[in-house]
């Protein structure tokens, strides 16, 4: 399976959802950087499941143990393993899966690849469990980098169509700051609200919605990154789809920019304190695959939860023939607002990787 992405930030994710653990191996973390273990703690709760009706039941403390890579509170050189154990898992939903694939799941594909092989239960090695040790991972990148001045954060742009503000032309790490301290990650709480009223809605209606995550990355220098194959566009899209649900990426202004001409798109320069900025951001902070020194700006769309209540129609594959399908088990009616830290993680991992590029494998 690839479950690894990175150039010299290797981070190599593993496991199954109703495994005895998961967990995350990074290679390539610079030595001597510190750790705050409680701020990683926080920054990992903030998908924690079972907090809510907005999420699963499934009650997981996802309190990662340390094997190697840090000593004393710091990184020491060694590729950093955390393992963190699956200590909540109902098994005995998931029966039958390899038989009776669920839609909207990846039972059908993994059959198929794996021979009938693959453990799905919970889904398996493609859960959203799995971005457990993806947190971890990139909740140290983001302490590396706010070292540095470079801040990433994220907020829940649009569920079941009811849109948040977005994000300002420059937003800062206070603003970064207060989302994370909400239990909703919003800007306006009126939206939040009505958003939280209609994943609830769907809940009861035995469904499930989708949404979108807005992130932004500050600080950044202008230079990073490179044109056509490997530009940041390219290296941040590549990781964001791994994450489970993750169906579109865009940057910037992303698909509008079609819909408008190039005197409404084009982002004018100008210089403000003596700094070569843009007068807006349609293109997201990046220019020919190169940061520009504006604001990384991206939004991944999230595809409403496959697993719901409501009787579905699926195949029996030993048989090939229809039958009706009624999932067992819990499951979150809304995975986007659960998906906002982990779209953070996996940003601000991608950016530590390029950061290091440019400064030869080091700071």
């Amino acid at each position: 399976m690839s479950s690894e992405f990175g150039h010299l930030l290797k981070i190599s994710v593993f496991g199954q959802s109703h495994g005895k653990a998961i967990g995350v191996v990074v290679d390539g973390l610079p030595a001597g950087e510190a750790i705050d273990l409680d701020e990683l703690q926080a920054f990992l709760d903030r998908r924690k499941p079972g907090k809510n009706r907005l999420s699963t039941a499934r009650k997981e403390s996802d309190a990662p143990t340390f094997l190697s890579g840090l000593e004393n509170g710091k990184t020491c050189g060694a590729p950093l393993c955390a393992v963190m154990e699956n200590g909540d898992q109902h098994s005995g939903d998931y029966a039958g899966l390899t038989d009776t694939p669920r839609p909207g799941h990846a039972d059908y594909t993994a059959a198929i690849k794996w021979g009938g092989q693959a453990d799905m239960r919970g889904g398996g090695h493609f859960s959203g469990r799995l971005t457990a040790p993806l947190c971890i991972a990139g909740g140290i990148a983001k302490q590396i980098l706010a070292r540095r001045g470079i801040h990433v954060g994220a907020h829940l742009s649009e569920v079941a169509g009811i849109a948040d503000d977005p994000f300002p032309l420059h937003p800062t790490a206070e603003l970064f700051e207060k989302l994370a301290a909400k239990d909703f990650p919003v800007l306006s709480d009126d939206a939040g609200e009505r958003m939280q009223q209609a994943i609830l809605a769907a809940r009861e209606e035995l469904d499930s919605v989708g949404g979108i995550v807005e992130c932004a990355a500050i600080g950044l220098p202008a230079g990073l990154g490179d044109p056509m194959f490997d530009g940041v566009e390219n290296r941040l899209a590549a990781a964001l789809f791994g994450i489970p649900a993750v169906k579109g990426v865009e940057f910037g202004a992303g698909f509008a920019a079609a819909l408008s001409r190039g005197s409404e798109n084009n982002d004018a320069f100008s210089v403000q304190n003596g700094a070569v900025v843009t007068e807006t951001n349609h293109a997201g902070g990046i220019l020919g695959g190169i940061t520009n020194g504006m604001p990384i700006l991206l939004r991944t769309a999230m595809k409403p939860t496959p697993s719901i209540a409501r009787a579905q129609k699926t195949v029996r594959l030993s048989q090939m023939e229809e039958i009706p399908l009624e999932i067992r088990g819990r499951h979150d009616p809304c995975i986007a607002h659960r998906a906002v830290p982990v779209v953070e993680a996996v940003t601000a991992a991608v950016l530590l990787d390029l950061l290091l590029e440019g400064n030869h494998g080091t700071f």
